[in-house]
């Protein structure tokens, strides 16, 4: 069996997966929730089990590779580290500039590693989108969004 990039992404959700049904058992219950048959623990359980079903069939499933596809070697990786360190930049500056504008700019940089370079689609495809993401979430869900502490500095 090769290592493809499909199975190669199995591999890390696989990971995930495992890692993230092992941590469900951290989140705290109500007195009284244990023999509920819904509680806190119970998405994340079925999620976590989703996820190692799926990326097993994903790395069981997947044909062996022809001269045609892709292998792991040829991928790029670049790419890969570049959004990596967009979303570790993304999670540094989430506090400091807020969640509309960190988005969209997180968003706009990611298009652009992506390869979109025009400036028009960049903002368009980018501010509309965390904007309506914010106010969904804010007005919405009535989820607490922290302000910017660059407003307060």
């Amino acid at each position: 069996m090769s290592l493809t990039k499909d199975r190669f992404g199995g591999l890390l959700f696989l990971l995930l997966s495992i890692t993230y049904g092992y941590y469900a058992a951290d989140i705290p219950l109500l007195p009284g929730d244990k023999f509920e048959p819904f509680h806190a623990q119970t998405m994340p359980y079925w999620l976590s089990g989703l996820g190692v079903i799926f990326s097993i069939l994903l790395i069981v499933l997947k044909p062996a590779p022809t001269l045609e596809s892709e292998s792991i070697s040829n991928s790029n990786l670049v790419l890969m580290l570049g959004l990596m360190a967009f979303t570790f930049a993304f999670s540094v500056a989430l506090p400091w500039l807020g969640f509309p504008i960190t988005t969209s700019v997180f968003l706009a940089s990611s298009y652009w590693l992506l390869g979109e370079r025009r400036p028009k689609m960049l903002v368009f495809a980018s501010v509309p989108f965390a904007l309506v993401f914010w106010l969904l979430l804010t007005q919405v869900l009535d989820v607490y969004i922290a302000p910017a502490r660059l407003i307060f500095w």
